[in-house]
């Protein structure tokens, strides 16, 4: 480095001074005094307070024909406005249209909710600001992060050494989680075509998209037969393995799914894992949905086997209730998840050091990390586990309440649900397969118009399916006879 600079004149200083001065002053309204901050929180939590009064009587489904397009008329310009015209805007033209996750009346998309601890968790880490990546920037955050990944593995069943990361959702999670499990069997670009993955139908989408991501769009994909119940057949698995390897292919990677979602079903996990074991394949489980559901007795009996993968996927955001923008991966083999993830840039040389803690930078895509811990670990801290536990025995009884009644009411019903998905239909006898897949979406519309419940639907073999989801920590017995009575309007006004 050399200091052969020439010292800068004193009128370009005192120009260059004035100017940091006015600039100083020009950015000051980024922080804001006590009064301002104040004043702002007070209009903030009054528009909350205002949203959580009416939060029965709203709409799950607003079905406003402008879509929020108020917002386009007001476009970000060089000035601010009041707070109260922006709180007004936000109300009016982002909370109002469209699907109301927050509400117990969304039966459709496996809502969790957004319990309000948490949000007070997203508001501290958003002052405080804590960078989540490195334990060295931020041991306590990295602690709090991993603490809640050793309870979610000990739930699951894993190891003590087991790691992995809260991911902002299960799609995240689950290309962290192929990714490894490609690299840990030491698959190369040449041997993609070779390398068969196995799974059925009923799998979430991002999974194919994740193995896409992850460069191995040219692998070929085995969808595997299901049972009745949409459920994984172990036998259909394990002749479609022997026929693979008899034809010179590698098979490599089964992903099972504990709960799926069109249907909720749960694949026989201990029997797949049987079958990854003896074939030394990479056993995947999807538990986005279903693996909270583990806090209950019924879950631990219905996903026995989880413990036995080398990787598994599940959503606070739903299970838990929290706010969108989490998802848990676990690997069971830490060295192989940090094998994936974990890179070095020089100017990080201070960030890298061992404390005995796993960064989250090294086990994941992610080096900028939001603190996601936080609303996750208020919550918890705050009411213990035993809330959330009855809270999910609540939703498998409320599938099983609804089923019977939507029974009742004269709908074709799938399945008895694994978790807390029900399957069911409007089928007229004489009604050809298009007829009834007509009146079922005009079920599905008068639903929507009508805006107190929100549900969904989905093709199964070819037949319009409408699909009831009871996880949203809002929905309780009333949430169904409410939704039971718009179905039986919904068919009187389209018999």
């Amino acid at each position: 480095m050399s200091n052969a600079n020439p010292v800068m004149p004193d009128h370009d200083r005192a120009a260059l001074l004035a100017r940091l001065a006015a600039l100083e002053r020009a950015g000051r309204p980024l922080e804001p005094g006590t009064g301002r901050r104040k004043a702002l929180r007070n209009a903030v939590s009054a528009s909350v307070e205002r949203f959580l009064r009416q939060i029965e009587h709203l709409k799950a489904f607003d079905d406003a024909p402008d879509r929020g397009a108020g917002l386009l008329t007001s476009p970000i310009g060089e000035h601010g406005l009041p707070i109260a015209d922006v709180i007004r805007l936000f109300e009016d033209d982002v909370v109002r249209p469209g699907l109301n996750p927050a509400s117990g009346g969304h039966l459709a998309y496996l809502p969790g909710g957004g319990i309000y601890p948490a949000a007070l968790g997203d508001y501290l880490a958003a002052v405080s600001n804590k960078y989540a990546g490195v334990f060295y920037a931020g041991p306590g955050a990295v602690r709090m992060e991993n603490m809640l990944l050793r309870w979610t593995a000990d739930l699951v069943g894993y190891p003590a050494g087991a790691a992995g990361n809260i991911a902002s959702g299960g799609s995240i999670a689950s290309l962290a989680a192929i990714a490894t499990a490609r690299d840990a069997h030491g698959l190369k670009g040449a041997d993609f075509a070779r390398a068969v993955v196995y799974l059925t139908v009923q799998a979430h989408h991002c999974l194919e998209k994740a193995i896409r991501i992850a460069g191995l769009a040219e692998a070929p994909v085995r969808y595997i037969a299901t049972d009745d119940g949409s459920r994984m057949l172990p036998s259909a698995l394990a002749a479609a393995i022997a026929a693979d390897r008899a034809a010179g292919l590698e098979p490599w990677l089964i992903i099972a799914a504990a709960g799926t979602t069109d249907t909720g079903a749960v694949d026989p996990l201990d029997q797949i894992a049987t079958i990854a074991e003896r074939e030394r394949c990479w056993f995947h489980v999807d538990a986005a949905y279903g693996g909270f559901f583990l806090l209950t007795d019924h879950g631990k009996t219905l996903l026995k086997g989880i413990e036995r993968s080398d990787s598994v996927v599940l959503d606070p955001h739903k299970g838990l209730f929290l706010p969108y923008g989490s998802g848990i991966v676990l690997v069971r083999d830490p060295r192989l998840l940090q094998a994936t993830h974990h890179y070095f840039g020089n100017y990080m040389q201070d960030a890298f050091q061992d404390e005995g803690e796993i960064s989250p930078a090294d086990v994941s895509p992610e080096l900028t990390k939001h603190f996601r811990a936080v609303r996750m670990w208020l919550p918890l801290k705050l009411l213990g586990v035993k809330p959330f536990r009855a809270a999910l025995e609540e939703k498998l009884l409320l599938a099983r309440y609804f089923r019977d009644g939507i029974q009742s009411l004269g709908f074709e019903v799938g399945p008895e649900p694994d978790l807390s998905i029900v399957t069911y239909r409007w089928a007229p006898n004489g009604a050809s397969l298009e007829e009834t897949n007509r009146l079922n979406q005009r079920i599905v519309d008068y639903v929507r118009r009508d805006g107190r419940v929100f549900i969904s639907s989905t093709m199964i073999d070819g037949r319009f399916t409408l699909r009831m989801v009871a996880l949203a920590f809002r929905t309780h017995r009333r949430t169904m006879d409410q939704a039971l009575r718009v179905l039986r309007e919904a068919v009187k006004a389209d018999p």
